[in-house]
């Protein structure tokens, strides 16, 4: 039996279209999408297509966006051998990181992808991408079994894990890159999967769980020279904040002075969880090594490891939503949950 695939349209550059007559771009029918991308017909798969109403620009996309797409895909999960995602780049390593966390003991591919033209522009980066994410998501083990049961994005002819993502180009077509954890996939003029890296089940057949508590009381503090007791203190004494992800320099360090630390330590001890991420887009979080982390460390503030941003802020939303109890919540971000950090 070929392969079914559910294609996700969510928005985006990717599906834009000129207009001739206004000469702006627009979404484009994707229920045409064999008429834009002839070449998908050659596979042979079974491809459906949903698209969102409305369409949403990546720039405004909110936690409530993830948990419609965790609840779209649990909803035809059973009808589909894959799944792929097209959605606007600015916040795709987000929706990316949240959906590795929502969607749980996943068997099935899941590949976001998108584009830095739109798909019907001559130069369009669209058509490689998508392309190359529908046949991922169709592929199989010599088993029968996906080849990549993962969270992922495709960009530019790299496959990574979604959690593990950053977008960091906004004018070239390789717009992703994954800085602590080597490529899922690669697409040359074959596509070779790394499948040492890749997260298989321990158990196969286990029904798809999501999860969809969610809470949004998250604030980012990047440290900078110059920043003020008076800034830090009113981010971290907002009534009601649960979390924050302190962005430090280097593998984890910050500045020595008192009123930091005092600051840190009386948000902890009134209940905000903070984790330490580095700026850093390579490297780990250390807070044994320089005395600055040292001083973090004792004031009650968790090292994030290599975590990416994107994956600290989704991983928080899920875990305060899920968790009441701090502690819970505290053993759980020193938790490999779905190859988000390196342990």
């Amino acid at each position: 039996m070929n392969p079914s695939i559910l294609i996700i349209y969510t928005g985006g550059t990717i599906g834009m279209k000129l207009d001739p007559h206004s000469g702006a771009l627009a979404p484009f029918n994707f229920q045409q999408i064999a008429q834009e991308v002839p070449e998908l017909k050659k596979f042979g798969y079974q491809l459906d297509t949903v698209s969102f109403s409305p369409l949403i620009d990546s720039s405004d996309v909110t936690p409530d966006f993830w948990i419609k797409l965790a609840l779209t895909i649990q909803e035809h999960y059973d009808r589909y051998d894959g799944f792929v995602v097209l959605i606007g780049t600015d916040t795709m390593a987000y929706t990316a990181s949240a959906l590795s966390f929502m969607l749980r003991d996943l068997e099935k591919p899941v590949i976001f992808t998108g584009s830095q033209l739109p798909i019907a522009v001559l130069r369009t980066d669209g058509k490689d991408n998508f392309i190359s994410a529908v046949e991922i998501a169709a592929a199989k083990q010599s088993d029968g079994r996906p080849q990549v049961p993962e969270v992922c994005i495709f960009f530019e002819n790299m496959l990574f894990r979604g959690n593990r993502t950053t977008k960091y180009n906004a004018e070239q077509f390789r717009a992703f890159c994954s800085p602590n954890f080597p490529p899922l996939a690669e697409a040359g003029i074959h596509i070779k999967y790394h499948n040492s890296v890749i997260r298989y089940p321990q158990t196969w057949g286990e029904p798809l769980k999501v999860n969809t508590q969610i809470c949004c009381d998250l604030a980012i503090i990047k440290l900078f020279p110059g920043i003020q007791e008076k800034i830090v203190r009113g981010i971290l004494e907002i009534p009601g904040l649960r979390a924050a992800v302190l962005e430090t320099y280097g593998s984890g360090n910050a500045p020595t002075q008192a009123w930091l630390i005092d600051a840190l330590r009386d948000a902890i001890s009134s209940g905000v969880i903070i984790c330490n991420v580095s700026q850093c887009q390579t490297g780990s979080v250390s807070m044994e090594t320089y005395a600055t982390g040292i001083l973090l460390k004792r004031a009650g503030v968790l090292g994030g490891r290599d975590i990416t941003t994107e994956a600290a802020v989704a991983k928080l939303i899920l875990l305060t939503g899920q968790y009441s109890n701090n502690e819970d919540i505290t053993r759980m971000i020193d938790t490999n949950l779905c190859g988000e950090i390196s342990i």
